[in-house]
């Protein structure tokens, strides 16, 4: 009984292999109907336009699809890093609007500076004892020229 069973396992196995390799080795025809249509088949038609294709092929290489794999896999690796790498050295959401909300903070700081130096008679700044050293004419120009060029840093677009 066992060996009728082993027979028929090797029989069946056999009838397998021989019928991949029929499908493998098959031919293919193609041909074109009266309506212009192309067809394509395994069986010849009997059209007058078929022609047997000359299809070949070729066995896989694993060893080829490897290293095709590896580079995808190396270039996505590569990808990945760079995206990482940009993505952290651009600031967050919130650093930004940290960071506009630091400039108009100091947009209305220097309006309102310069509001003052526009208006007041004198000028003056303090010394080390914090006294009060009041600017000349020339001195005066200066420190609004210089706090008209920081209104125009900070609340310029």
């Amino acid at each position: 009984m066992k060996n009728f069973h082993h027979s028929v396992c090797i029989a069946l196995l056999s009838g397998l292999v021989l019928a991949a390799g029929s499908v493998v080795a098959s031919d293919i025809y193609r041909w074109t109907d009266a309506n212009g249509n192309v067809h394509y088949g395994d069986r010849p038609s009997g059209a007058e336009s078929e022609q047997r294709l000359q299809i070949s092929s070729r066995p896989t290489d694993p060893s080829r699809i490897q290293r095709i794999v590896e580079a995808r896999s190396d270039a996505r690796t590569a990808s990945d890093a760079a995206n990482a790498e940009r993505a952290a050295g651009e600031p967050s959401p919130e650093e930004l609007q940290a960071r506009a909300d630091e400039r108009a903070a100091k947009c209305d700081m220097y309006k309102e500076r310069l509001q003052r130096f526009v208006t007041s008679r004198r000028l003056y700044r303090e010394d080390e004892n914090g006294e009060r050293v009041y600017l000349d004419d020339q001195q005066t120009l200066e420190a609004r020229a210089r706090v008209q060029e920081q209104v125009e840093e900070h609340c310029s677009n």
